[in-house]
């Protein structure tokens, strides 16, 4: 199911003027606070009406302005999760969730999904009998994810459900929402500003600054390119290297096999044949000449520079590793001394990992 989004809108002094298109899948709207990333989200669930605009959803037209076309929120069948779980107070978390079915009853013949699985799949059967105000916030963002899947929605919309959640319950959530993704394959966009949520969860990432459309495209892709360092801040770009699992070592270490090579990782609990995504932050890779000896660092890969950007007092090198692409942030001075241009071959030396599973 796809999503076709071209708007024009003005507030004052800031003004929208961006099209993108959202294929099946998680597609994230990236980008600082007052990008614009709400606005768009409210016109596509119909809460705002854009001087200008077409909104169609999987070729039904639901905004054209042009021809004075808008069809209502109520029967776009798009489900919306906001910032806040904005649950019923008086009612209990089953009656929360009952009423999103009811309303999918209401408005649209599509039967809505399995009560039962919606549950399991949110770990939310012990809360079934609480309200809302019994609820811790990770709890409530569970329950308002569950209402909104059961109202047979076309496409979710999320407007940075997560935003009010420390990284400890964030990290709780996001399994939650992967799951949500793959076995319910309901396309959703969502809006966010967290990497780590991104490296996680979108298939596609559609940059936006200042009201307009930076670049768009498959995650690795826009989190990889310059114009989401120059725009977003060096310290916070990374690249997703997708690795497979190979063996535990004797001495607790997973063995990963990269596109460049092997690398060795901690705390991995997935087994041989797995495949991961690891998410390598430009900060903490170190660059060299030469292969470096005696250091502490295990994972030393061989890479061929692509670019480099420039943005302050900082570079960003872009690397061809194998056919991905691996982000170093470095000083000017080092980039000299190095003596890089495309091309150059080097050895990146990664300090630290996360997994993007």
């Amino acid at each position: 199911m796809t999503l076709d989004v071209q708007l024009r809108h003005r507030f004052g002094a800031f003004s929208l003027d961006l099209a993108f298109t959202a294929p099946p899948g998680v597609t994230a709207l990236f980008g600082r606070s007052g990008a614009g990333k709400t606005t768009v989200v409210n016109a596509v669930a119909g809460l705002m009406r854009p001087d200008e605009g077409q909104i169609s959803l999987n070729g039904q037209m639901l905004l054209n302005t042009r021809a004075g076309q808008f069809t209502p929120p109520h029967r776009r069948r798009i489900g919306y999760v906001f910032q806040e779980p904005r649950l019923f107070p008086h009612l209990s978390v089953k009656q929360n969730l009952l009423y999103g079915r009811w309303f999918a009853r209401r408005r649209s013949p599509a039967p809505a999904a399995d009560f039962g699985r919606v549950v399991e799949l949110l770990g939310i059967a012990a809360l079934l009998e609480r309200r809302p105000m019994a609820l811790s916030g990770g709890e409530k963002s569970r329950v308002a994810l569950g209402r909104a899947i059961l109202s047979a929605p076309q496409m979710l919309l999320m407007d940075e459900p997560l935003a009010a959640l420390d990284e400890e319950r964030k990290a709780g959530i996001l399994p939650y929402l992967a799951r949500l993704r793959d076995e319910f394959s309901l396309p959703i966009l969502y809006v966010s500003h967290s990497a780590t949520e991104l490296a996680q969860l979108a298939t596609t990432v559609v940059l936006i600054g200042a009201g307009r459309v930076i670049a768009s495209g498959p995650t690795a892709e826009v989190l990889t390119a310059p114009a989401t360092a120059t725009g977003f801040g060096l310290s916070e770009t990374a690249a997703l290297i997708g690795v497979t699992v190979e063996a535990r070592e004797a001495d607790g270490l997973t063995r990963l096999r990269s596109a460049a090579g092997p690398l060795w990782l901690p705390g991995v609990e997935a087994g041989p044949g797995s495949v991961l995504q690891l998410r390598i932050l430009a900060r903490d890779v170190m660059l060299a000449r030469s292969r470096p000896e005696g250091i502490s660092a295990l994972n030393i890969l061989p890479v061929t520079v692509i670019d480099l950007t420039g943005a302050g007092d900082e570079v960003l090198v872009r690397m061809r590793l194998g056919g991905e692409v691996l982000l170093a942030r470095i000083t000017p001075r080092s980039a000299r001394a190095l003596q890089l241009s495309p091309g150059a071959p080097l050895y990146a030396v990664v300090k630290a990992v996360s997994l993007a599973p």
